[in-house]
């Protein structure tokens, strides 16, 4: 039986989604990387999976390009918020995750705004293999040059380390992201950001996401680099974050709770074989 799927992306960080409210679909690994391949399946960052849901608009799924499922995916969200809303006349979407339930909506033509909850900033939450301060790791995990001041760590329902660097196109994410993403120290691998504070409001972000590689966004770790450089008071609490792919504007409220707001996008639909 073929299964109809949407391509959609958030910044250019791309995504098929596919609807099983109607019909089960549980993909197994291979499947995934079949489907994420760029040169013989459709081609994505991540597949994401919508579920019936007894209380909430909802059930979301995500898998990474590799083949290994994941609790949260930040532009996914918005994208499918935008979809339930599309698809309800709401103003609001409520999506039941394995991070928690997500709030999503309506910001604006095609813009979606998603409350991401409150980040995990202890090292159990992470998780470390080892208690560290995640404000800022004391520990070395790269020797690199751009590299040596202490990276600060957050969870978005994924793990994240974020690197603050003077000039994030000089660093050869492509070579570095690999080994910090696997280092000992996170046990569940770990989306590694590169960070550079333009000023109070601005960050400049690229994300070597774990299982995907280099994406032209990523939402969660858009959300994660606003909190570290929060923390270690680089910005206030809320920023434009400039990713490869566009920007998205994050807010860390006063209650705890992350909101991310950007665009969502359909490219176009099609049948899985």
């Amino acid at each position: 039986m073929s299964r109809p799927f949407l391509k959609m992306n958030g910044l250019g960080n791309d995504f098929v989604v596919v609807e099983t409210r109607s019909a089960p679909f549980a993909p197994t690994a291979d499947e995934v990387r079949a489907i994420a391949d760029r040169k013989s399946g459709v081609g994505c960052d991540q597949l994401i999976v919508m579920e019936k849901a007894d209380d909430a608009d909802a059930r979301v799924r995500f898998w990474n390009a590799d083949g290994e499922e994941v609790s949260a995916c930040g532009n996914g969200t918005r994208c499918v918020g935008w979809l339930l809303m599309q698809a309800s006349g709401k103003d609001e979407a409520v999506i039941e995750t394995k991070a928690g339930r997500l709030i999503a909506t309506r910001a604006g033509d095609r813009l979606v705004s998603v409350d991401m909850g409150e980040p995990g900033l202890d090292w159990t939450q992470i998780p470390l293999a080892e208690a560290h301060d995640t404000a800022a790791l004391d520990v070395v995990l790269y020797h690199h040059a751009d590299l040596m001041a202490p990276p600060g760590c957050v969870s978005m329902g994924n793990p994240h380390v974020v690197f603050f660097v003077p000039d994030v196109e000089a660093v050869p994410i492509a070579r570095i992201g690999p080994a910090i993403e696997k280092h000992p120290l996170f046990p569940k691998h770990v989306n590694v950001g590169f960070a550079q504070v333009l000023d109070r409001h601005r960050i400049r972000l690229r994300v070597w996401e774990r299982g995907a590689g280099l994406t032209k966004a990523c939402g969660t770790g858009a959300c994660a680099a606003l909190v570290a450089a929060s923390r270690r008071d680089l910005v206030g609490r809320h920023a434009t974050i400039v990713l490869d792919g566009g920007e998205l504007h994050v807010e860390w409220r006063e209650d705890g709770h992350v909101v991310m707001t950007g665009p969502a996008a359909v490219d176009f639909m099609g049948e899985l074989p």
